[in-house]
């Protein structure tokens, strides 16, 4: 370690500080101690540290007061809890506060190492990277300042963080910043959407499996916490899991090993959790459809993200950045929003949030025709409340139709004796059209819901959106 860094240590016994100072002095840090908070306090007003190791309890407060003011005033700055006091309670209201990690008393001389290494590259790596991902998260709203101060505390633990939103808002860009801004950034992220595995593939794709140990299981396959060791495994829409795979997810973190499919033992897995749902758990948990020990397991630090309509102002940033990446992909120069275009981004309320006002723009940037968007280009949905005689993304005449056809109306107003004079499959496929945009917009973009609401099956509905290009 470079000898510029340096480490607070508070600790009322003197022989735990001695033997911190010697072990961290071997290591390359210069070292100040304390034996108390008020102590610490006066350290900390008139030095830098890149690192603190405080104990748990002090004769004049909880190190826990001294995590939470060094995360608020210093938020760069690792900070671990040592204690001959601990237990999962006390972990996890360390972690909570913003510490690093936890360590026992006594304390294991490589494990601190380990422990000092990690949260020094953790820091120096906060510092460099902190600009870059927080610029992926834009908007200068209080909320996603809030968001943006919350995603950088909690990378510094090792937590199991829960991420709420509704669908559309990011999530998964979250769990990407929080990876990428902690000390297991150099390690894999993998993301796997729960709702997209088949229940009887589910413990085999999460665990693994040995070759032989079912029918089409022709070699070893390491599964998604094998890939994810060393570093993050984020589970999507971890509220769609069966009771009986939450119940194996739920041992796999609690133990921190798994066994393959197949395999004669257990495997040992170091992954960090982080999952997301556009669910209430809670609501889940109350009905029995979730189990309650998962649920406060995954659910140690809660992080909300805020929906598109929440946002205050945050809109034409957004817009812009996201007309530059579409336009880069494209090779052309990215067109400007003219003022009817915000006025009316800022009036709709983007039920499909961030992702939604993705593909308006992508639409729109591809209808435009000069270099700027207006207000037209836009086709926005019309609000909540209002007639809608047609789908809003279909305009103008019909390829398929007869010049002068008026444009499909709402499928549920459409007589089926007024299709005489016109192409009939054409005509039935924009009803069909016309009906699932909207039943997608009213249902906020859930397929299932959708696909249920339209009285057919998840896989016809997946059918019909790729039959119907609908993206």
């Amino acid at each position: 370690m470079s000898e510029t860094r340096s480490a607070l240590i508070v600790d009322d016994e003197h022989d735990i500080r001695e033997l911190l100072v010697l072990t961290l002095g071997r290591m390359g840090l210069r070292t100040d101690t304390a034996p108390n908070l008020a102590a610490a306090r006066e350290m900390l007003g008139t030095a830098t540290y890149d690192l603190c190791l405080t104990d748990m309890r002090l004769p004049d407060g909880s190190g826990l007061e001294l995590v939470g003011e060094i995360s608020t005033r210093f938020p760069g700055m690792p900070v671990a809890v040592i204690t001959a006091y601990g237990n999962v309670e006390a972990a996890v209201e360390a972690l909570k506060a913003g510490a690093f990690d936890f360590v026992n008393k006594p304390v294991d001389i490589h494990v601190l190492r380990g422990l000092v290494r990690q949260a020094l590259e953790l820091g120096e790596r906060a510092r460099r990277t902190s600009e870059e991902h927080s610029s992926r998260l834009l908007g200068a709203s209080d909320a996603m300042v809030t968001l943006r101060n919350t995603i950088a505390k909690v990378a510094r633990s090792q937590a199991p963080v829960f991420i709420n939103g509704e669908s559309g808002t990011g999530k998964e860009l979250v769990a990407r910043t929080i990876h990428a801004q902690g000390a297991r950034a150099a390690g894999p992220f993998v993301p796997v959407n729960c709702g997209a595995i088949p229940t009887e593939l589910m413990e085999s794709e999460f665990f693994g499996h040995k070759k032989g140990s079912f029918t089409g299981a022709h070699s070893d396959k390491p599964g998604l916490f094998q890939a994810a060791d060393g570093g993050t495994l984020f589970l999507d829409e971890v509220a769609e899991l069966p009771l009986p795979m939450q119940v194996k997810l739920l041992r796999a973190i609690q133990e921190k090993s798994i066994r393959p499919v197949g395999a004669p033992g257990e495997v040992q897995v170091d992954v960090r959790i982080l999952s997301a749902t556009h669910k209430d758990l809670g609501v889940l948990v109350s009905e029995g459809r979730f189990r309650h020990d998962l649920y406060y397991r995954i659910n140690v630090i809660g992080l909300n993200v805020p929906p598109l309509r929440e946002r205050a102002g945050d809109l034409p940033l957004l817009s812009n950045a996201i007309l530059q990446r579409l336009a880069q992909a494209m090779h052309r120069a990215p067109p400007m929003l003219d003022d009817h275009a915000v006025a009316a981004l800022e009036a709709y309320p983007f039920p499909g949030n961030v992702r939604e006002l993705e593909n308006v723009l992508e639409r729109a940037l591809a209808m435009a025709d000069g270099d700027s968007i207006t207000a037209d280009d836009l086709h926005l949905p019309a609000a909540p409340g209002a007639p809608r005689t047609m789908s809003p993304v279909i305009t103008g005449t019909h390829p398929a139709l007869p010049a002068g056809t008026p444009p499909p109306r709402d499928p549920r107003t459409v007589s089926p004796f007024e299709t005489a004079g016109t192409a009939l499959p054409s005509f039935i496929e924009d009803i069909e059209r016309a009906a699932i945009q909207q039943s997608l917009q009213e249902n906020r973009y859930n397929k299932t819901k959708t696909a249920a609401a339209l009285g057919i099956t998840f896989r016809a509905l997946r059918y019909k959106l790729k039959k119907l290009g609908i993206d």
